[in-house]
């Protein structure tokens, strides 16, 4: 899944996830302090433009020219600022003890390059900085959801705790949700829903 791959999927008028934030962003973010906020393969901008609307300074990485057209469309309507950077996230250059929260949300990553991002985004946080993540897990491959057919880009929760295992663990859960973010994300889904704190 690569930026063509992205581009073409973004290239449609509607917003295919959405302009709504995820659910669990929603739930922590509304009682912290704003800060600095980095979304990484944020998409259309949902996410980015809801924190931006809390007072929180946002910048985004990714790849996508098409994506990065539609979240500075929703961040005018909203009048929110974000700052959208065209860029993979493996080849950001990440700003070290910089950011008071990263969120990942769904992001469909190769096992390969997985230890390299997480590393990088935990050496992006404050000490006192949260991750903020909600990812698809495993048995998401039994539910019949649009767009997801690669057990590669699924992940596991004892996978989830070693790469966060320098944090502190505030929360993790494997569960099943009714998902209801656009017309791509929408059903019964599989997910690992974590939080930890930079010691």
């Amino acid at each position: 899944m690569n930026k063509e791959f992205w581009d073409e999927r973004f290239s449609t008028d509607e917003y295919i996830y959405g302009t709504e934030p995820n659910e669990v962003l929603r739930e922590q973010i509304i009682s912290l302090k704003p800060g600095k906020i980095f979304l990484p393969a944020e998409g259309e901008g949902r996410n980015a433009v809801f924190a931006a609307f809390l007072g929180w300074k946002v910048d985004v990485a990714d790849f996508s020219e098409k994506a990065r057209e539609k979240a500075l469309k929703l961040a005018r309507e909203k009048n929110a600022q974000i700052n959208y950077i065209l860029s993979d996230i493996l080849e950001y250059k990440y700003p070290e003890k910089y950011y008071d929260l990263d969120g990942i949300f769904f992001l469909r990553l190769s096992y390969k390059d997985r230890i390299y991002f997480f590393n990088k985004i935990i050496s992006s946080l404050k000490i006192g900085g949260l991750v903020i993540i909600e990812v698809f897990n495993e048995n998401q491959m039994k539910n019949n959801f649009r767009g997801l057919k690669n057990l590669e880009v699924l992940y596991d929760e004892e996978e989830i705790k070693e790469y966060f295992n320098s944090l502190k663990k505030l929360f993790i859960l494997s569960l099943v949700i009714d998902l209801n973010e656009g017309n791509y994300h929408k059903g019964k889904a599989n997910v690992i829903r974590f939080i930890g704190i930079k010691k």
